[in-house]
């Protein structure tokens, strides 16, 4: 398989509830009005907490210096997996999950922080800069590694990248929440994002006032809505309720309409220097056979996670460059037991398995608050 890291200098950013109204103008033109930016990567999520932004150095330009502004002090670089056709498995799986034990696994055993973003077209595993050389030497034996420079692949070997990691922080045991809500993961034309546009407007900044929203954490549903514009492509995550007010015809997805339930990782906000995270849930996904998106806010990640079985995650409209050709998903099951107990809003789970050896046993808790 080829691994692509990709030509964007990523930041990640949080803004508050409170202070959203002062980044509207710039939020809107990244959005909307392409031809007046040269970002090209750009993804915009709301949680309950927080908004996640996560934009390359162009879009960064957009947005000013405010309290209401964190700013993650890394530089990230996004990698995206493809076939190149010679690989042969027998998972059905996709997403996070089929790069779980190719990936995943291996930079979470050499201490490397990564950042998750699953879109419909593909899945983006964000590096700091200051890794890529780890990341290379890790993975250079599992895949052929390019790098784009100027439109064009390159090779890249570890001797090309100086060494400048710093042992991230150790991995910790997270509480994990599964909100009532179910999700849709959806595209759209491009050309069609004006017609959505009053109403992709009023879901992203209008739908809930600050205090709303902090009211309604503890509650059974969650507010999570992600858009995401990429090298020219849209993917939207959202719930069934938002969904609805968007029009059916211009939205797309899996013919099966297949719907997700979202398991949300972290009692606490989980910062960006501990490795592991990500492992600890696509790891035993991946033992299993299950698909997954996952999604990492500036707070919490969010993997998305179907109760259903062998339904396609993406259409035949799948046009990532470097995405492998439209797969089927497989979940005939999600993690152990947790299909039949979904429907209580106020299952935990308590994940403990380290990542320090594939031969380690995995247990899995399942607790009610």
């Amino acid at each position: 398989m080829d691994l692509h890291i990709l030509d964007h200098r990523l930041r990640v950013i949080s803004i508050s509830k409170n202070g959203l109204v002062n980044f509207t103008h710039p939020l809107i033109k990244l959005i909307f009005l392409r031809n007046r930016t040269r970002c090209k990567f750009f993804s915009l999520t709301e949680t309950p907490e927080n908004y996640t932004v996560v934009l390359d150095e162009e879009g960064f330009k957009e947005l000013q210096p405010s309290e209401h502004l964190k700013v993650e002090s890394s530089i990230w670089l996004p990698l995206n997996v493809a076939s190149n056709g010679n690989a042969s498995s027998s998972s059905q799986a996709v997403g996070v999950t089929k790069i779980a034990k190719s990936v995943i696994a291996p930079l979470a055993q050499q201490h490397v922080s990564v950042f998750m973003l699953s879109t419909y077209q593909t899945d983006f595993i964000l590096v700091k800069e200051k890794d890529l050389s780890v990341v290379i030497s890790t993975l250079e034996e599992e895949f052929n590694i390019y790098k784009e420079v100027g439109g064009e692949s390159v090779p890249m070997h570890c001797q090309d990248v100086p060494n400048g990691l710093q042992k991230n922080g150790k991995e910790a045991l997270h509480p994990v929440v599964i909100p009532k809500n179910q999700f849709c993961v959806m595209s759209l034309d491009p050309d069609t994002l004006p017609s959505i546009a009053t109403t992709l407007i009023d879901v992203l900044f209008y739908s809930n006032s600050p205090k709303e929203d902090a009211a309604n954490q503890g509650l059974d549903c969650i507010k999570f809505f992600s858009f995401s514009l990429i090298d020219g492509y849209i993917s939207l995550v959202m719930d069934t309720e938002a969904q609805r007010q968007f029009p059916a015809d211009l939205l797309f997805t899996s013919s099966s309409g297949e719907l997700w339930r979202m398991v949300r990782i972290g009692g606490q906000p989980l910062g960006f220097d501990e490795c592991g995270i990500v492992a600890q849930i696509s790891q035993p996904l991946a033992d299993s056979d299950i698909s997954a998106y996952y999604i990492s806010t500036f707070s919490f990640d969010h993997a998305l996670v179907s109760p259903a079985s062998h339904r396609p995650r993406r259409g035949h409209s799948e046009r990532n460059r470097h995405a492998p050709a439209p797969e089927e998903r497989s979940s005939s099951q999600l993690i152990s037991d947790v299909p039949s107990e979904l429907d209580d809003p106020r299952l935990s789970l308590q994940l403990q398995w380290p990542m320090v050896a594939r031969q380690q046993e995995e247990r899995l808790t399942l607790c009610l608050d």
